[in-house]
């Protein structure tokens, strides 16, 4: 069920401002993460200028409640597909249907791109959100580690556009 309704899922425009806003989201979506996976997340290197250099890179979509930042997804276009980053939805929001609907957005953008797939990547101790994405159509490609780690980190999944 979408209870997102009243929700606007937008792609960042140009002139955009919020960065302080934009990035205390990714934060706080992202500090229940904390002291569960290792390595911890990158969100933690992230800084209002880092952010807006990302953003100048890859391409931004936010979910807007009011005018009020509810979520955000990035997405960086490959060669052959596009990969998705740094989903991000407010707790108080979570569970309304406003991850789909941005990753729908990134979907629709890759389709508009002529771009076959997206793909991402989860760290490997949250299986949750390898429910979630599954459900959304992804599957397991592979498993890697990150740099000085002799196991697997993170599980990339993938999401071939019809």
């Amino acid at each position: 069920m979408d209870r997102s309704i009243g929700v606007l899922v937008t792609q960042l425009a140009p002139g955009f401002e919020r960065w302080d806003e934009l990035l205390s989201l990714i934060m706080r979506a992202f500090a229940p993460m904390d002291g569960v996976i290792d390595p911890p997340s990158s969100a933690h290197l992230l800084s209002t200028e880092s952010l807006r250099d990302k953003a100048g890179q890859e391409t931004a979509f936010l979910a807007l409640q009011d005018g009020r930042i509810a979520g955000c997804v990035f997405a960086l276009e490959r060669s052959a597909d596009f990969y998705v980053g740094k989903l991000a939805v407010e707790a108080e929001f979570q569970g309304q249907g406003i991850g789909r609907r941005l990753m729908q957005a990134v979907e629709d953008f890759a389709r508009n791109r002529n771009k076959p797939a997206i793909e991402l990547q989860t760290r490997i101790e949250l299986t949750a959100n390898h429910a979630t994405f599954a459900r959304l159509g992804f599957r397991e490609t592979a498993r890697t580690a990150h740099q000085g780690y002799d196991r697997p980190t993170s599980i990339t999944m993938r999401k071939e556009l019809k």
